[in-house]
């Protein structure tokens, strides 16, 4: 691929037809949830369009939990960085980091 021409994803027409495309299958999908006859376990499932609108729930709980679990397990930005500092057992000293120069 020549490095001075843009990739397919960054001329705004076709991203344009792609989220067309996309608009239209979504569409599509509501009509047909109309028509195709499915095999319910419980009333709420016969609503139109339950099933986008649980998977949209469960994808926003899904963020949600990841942005509490970040606070949770974050480390800071020069972690790994870092040398670790090794204590001497006998003598109860740190040795200081090494620097190269």
């Amino acid at each position: 691929m020549n490095s001075e021409t843009p990739g397919f994803f960054y001329k705004p027409d076709n991203i344009k037809r792609i989220l067309r495309v996309f608009y239209v299958c979504c569409a599509a999908l509501l009509l047909l949830d109309l028509v195709i006859h499915r095999h319910v376990e419980h009333p709420w499932e016969r609503l139109i369009g339950f099933y986008p609108l649980y998977g949209f729930i469960g994808c926003v709980v899904l963020v949600l939990a990841a942005k509490a679990m970040r606070k949770l397990l974050m480390r800071d930005e020069h972690f790994y960085e870092r040398e670790p500092q090794v204590r001497d057992l006998v003598t109860d000293k740190t040795d200081e980091p090494h620097v190269d120069h």
